[in-house]
């Protein structure tokens, strides 16, 4: 129906996180975020919405960006 290659599909949005104590970012989006935690995406925006998870995002122009530090703080990782 559209010029896409066969391999492509809409429907996987499989990535591959980095480990955190190899990551050079200061801030994750909510997906890789959510990965790292083992969580659902949604959880983490429940947390940002309600203010009571383990860890509160910055908002950057109405996007919630999950800071490293934090990340690795609640994980335990050096």
């Amino acid at each position: 129906m559209f010029n896409r290659p066969e391999s492509f599909d809409m429907t996987s949005k499989t990535f591959q996180p980095v480990p955190l104590d190899q990551e050079t970012r200061s801030v994750l989006p909510t997906a890789e975020a959510a990965a790292h935690l083992n969580r659902a995406d949604q959880t983490l925006r429940i947390w940002a919405c309600k203010e009571n998870g383990p860890i509160r995002p910055i908002r950057v122009n109405g996007r919630l960006a999950w800071p490293v530090a934090k990340l690795r703080r609640i994980l335990g990782v050096a």
